[in-house]
């Protein structure tokens, strides 16, 4: 039987970066990878320009990761998006910030990213074995029995950091959480996150392409509204898509109804009245003329004229109240009803994981299984986009591999 001091599984971007930082602290760390190689993931990352993290106010992070930002502030504050961006720039790897606080490096390449952390491995002497899946973890007295396809290895510490359930196609298939439950770890239930959503009959799909930077919209479920929300929309020919629904969907359930405010901020009240002071004050206008003080696409327009059964050529003075009550509905509470999310394949984020309630936010350790470390997306914690997952990804990472210290020097 082999041995080591840290067993981490699963070579993604809080694995290596846990690895480092175990290993920095003087560990002898064994990395275990399924695939043929590390950091299958990390390579897609932001369309392979890698998305590391955001140029905000770190201590803002907390208010992108849905309700759960509580938990990862330590985590967050532990090692900053400054402190990341210096450790790739210190190692030559220069960082750019782009419009809107995204930062890149400067290359725009992931594997320059993933060139770094392996180069960082090799320095500490972590062994990196790939084409080695772990198939069960159990305690053996104080430590631990790693199992994989080649045999067995001893450690005193293990860092569960396999990821989640999206983009199954990079090897992240969920494997975390059976290997969790089988110590007693609860889990919680799992689904798609950062993910697209599909519409049942669907009106738009003539416009798709079209967005709207910044919009108002809420999620209601057997008529009580969920949420309030805004962000960036998308209209694609399946539904809706952009960061403002991707970053909202880990709220929202098929089933749900969304109500869009094509409008702008503006209210359905307000606009009724603003229609209800205009028309009779310009009888020879286009009913389209009406709206064009809003920020709403004309051929978007014309689509609401026809739901509210508004002929195009029909003007002011011949606009019924029913047919303006309803057009100021449409443009400012248009009802959606969602048919599906996106599947694994096109979620860029799991919900759902390892219960938070079980794991100490300050050593990101087990509260049942000493010794027992979690990091990035097998936690029940999914970030905004614009870098937030993989900024929680690395400080996880960089928190556990502390966690790990404390342990095995002071028990």
């Amino acid at each position: 039987m082999r041995e080591t001091d840290v067993a981490v599984i699963g070579a993604g971007p809080a694995g290596l970066f846990c690895a480092i930082h175990a290993a920095a602290a003087g560990f002898r760390v064994v990395l275990l990878e399924k695939n043929p190689q590390p950091g299958a993931k990390l390579l897609l990352a932001g369309s392979g320009q890698c998305n590391l993290t955001h140029d905000g106010d770190i201590r803002e992070f907390a208010l992108h990761y849905g309700d759960n930002g509580k938990f990862v502030r330590p985590a967050l504050m532990s090692f900053t998006s400054r402190q990341l961006m210096d450790f790739f720039s210190t190692r030559r790897l220069a960082m750019k910030t782009e419009e809107g606080g995204k930062v890149f490096p400067a290359t725009r390449r992931s594997a320059d990213v993933l060139a770094v952390l392996l180069a960082e491995c090799e320095k500490l002497g972590v062994a990196i074995r790939c084409s080695e899946p772990v198939t069960a973890v159990a305690r053996a007295g104080p430590g631990f029995t790693v199992t994989t396809g080649t045999g067995q290895m001893s450690c005193a510490a293990v860092a569960i950091t396999t990821g989640g359930a999206s983009y199954p196609q990079c090897g992240t298939t969920g494997d975390g959480y059976r290997l969790v439950a089988s110590l007693g770890q609860p889990v919680t239930d799992t689904a798609p996150a950062l993910a697209p959503l599909v519409i049942r009959e669907y009106p738009f799909a003539g416009l798709s392409g079209i967005s709207f930077p910044a919009m108002r919209f809420s999620i209601w479920r057997d008529g009580k509204k969920v949420r309030d929300c805004s962000g960036d929309v998308l209209l694609t020919h399946t539904g809706l898509s952009g960061p403002g629904i991707l970053d909202a969907s880990r709220w929202i359930r098929a089933g749900d109804i969304l109500k869009l405010g094509f409008a702008g901020p503006v209210r359905r009240e307000e606009l009724a009245a603003d229609l209800a002071t205009r028309a009779p004050e310009n009888p020879g206008w286009w009913i389209s003329t009406l709206l064009a003080k809003y920020p709403i696409p004309e051929r978007l327009v014309r689509k609401l004229l026809e739901i509210s059964g508004i002929s195009e050529k029909m003007t002011c003075a011949h606009l019924p109240a029913a047919q303006r009550s309803a057009l100021a509905a449409n443009c400012t509470e248009f009802p959606l009803a969602v048919g599906s999310l996106g599947d694994w394949s096109v979620a860029m984020a799991t919900r759902g994981g390892v219960a938070l309630d079980g794991v100490n936010n300050k050593t990101l350790e087990s509260k049942l299984v000493p010794g027992l470390f979690f990091a990035g997306e097998v936690l029940d914690i999914d970030g905004d986009t614009g870098g937030y997952n993989l900024q929680a990804a690395f400080s996880t990472g960089y928190l556990a591999a502390q966690g790990i210290r404390k342990r095995l020097e002071h028990g």
